[in-house]
């Protein structure tokens, strides 16, 4: 089928849309972009997205004696549009009426529930979907397409576009529509992947903080202390070894803290941030000598 001419650029847009799907790693960033590039098509009124998420307000929820599950619910987590009447009511709040829906509920509860997508052509002759129908009405609302949010046979939310034009007026709206869903799906996932990777990665620096500010408190009354003219000779061997990569051999008597040196010359090296590796050479035996510290190759 042909387009018509006029419907080239929004064709386009699309296009556009699935390329910076790929490219977008930010969940909120993510949604907001779709649900944006959806709004500024003409004759679209609203886009919005759910997430199937964990149920978080039931006890102020409006729609909780029609939600069977009380565990898991549908969020809004993105909205765009705007209204033929009034030029500064906001569209993009997430607090509203529809914040959050039960599986099963009404078409988006629907959708997510059996994974089906859901079409109106025309609220006028298929009234049934239509709950707001004065809001309809004002804004001139026509039409509705709502698809899953489909990744690897889960279901995570719905995608769902309300529209002043009769949905069949262009045969491939629907199946434009489907082909940006699957694709927001798997950027959905990636995100959310993504954003556990990096949780995962502030938490392990934070541990690692602690742990190293641990280990330099239950060594800190092992720093070398004293004037004397012997431990001053000390430091200045420390300082003059610790910057380079020259090989050190620390001698001394039993219990005169030679492993304590190594820590300063370490803790002062360019290897700082890396760990201080400790052998205990007489634990191997002769034979491994080689193999254990030089490899197996010469």
């Amino acid at each position: 089928m042909q387009l018509p001419s006029d419907y080239q650029p929004e064709f386009e847009s699309l296009k556009e849309l699935l390329i910076d799907l790929a490219q977008e790693s930010s969940l909120d960033a993510l949604l907001t972009k779709i649900v944006q590039r959806f709004a500024a098509r003409p004759h679209l009124a609203l886009a919005r997205v759910w997430l199937l998420e964990k149920a978080d307000r039931c006890d102020r929820c409006s729609m909780a004696k029609d939600c069977h599950q009380q565990k898991r619910c549908l969020h809004l987590r993105a909205s765009a549009g705007s209204s033929r009447l009034e030029s500064n009511e906001d569209w993009t709040r997430l607090d509203g009426r529809f914040s959050r829906l039960p599986l099963g509920v009404q078409k988006i509860g629907r959708i997510a529930a059996t994974g089906d997508s859901i079409e109106v052509a025309d609220f006028s002759k298929d009234p049934r979907w239509l709950v707001d129908r004065e809001w309809a009405e004002r804004e001139k609302i026509l039409g509705f397409s709502g698809q899953a949010l489909v990744h690897r046979g889960e279901i995570m939310g719905v995608l769902a576009v309300f529209v002043r034009i009769q949905i069949p007026q262009y045969a491939q709206e629907a199946n434009w529509l489907r082909l940006v869903a699957d694709q927001a799906a798997s950027a959905i996932a990636h995100a959310r992947a993504f954003d556990e990777i990096e949780h995962l990665r502030h938490r392990l620096e934070q541990e690692n903080a602690y742990l190293r500010a641990e280990v330099d408190e239950a060594h800190a009354f092992f720093e070398l202390i004293g004037q004397s003219g012997a431990m001053n000779h000390l430091r200045q061997q420390i300082d003059l070894v610790a910057p380079t990569d020259a090989s050190v051999m620390i001698l001394g008597e039993s219990g005169t803290c030679k492993e304590l040196v190594a820590r300063e010359i370490h803790k002062k090296s360019l290897r700082r941030d890396r760990p201080l590796i400790k052998v205990n050479c007489a634990a191997i035996p002769v034979n491994l000598y080689e193999s254990e510290f030089f490899g197996h190759v010469k």
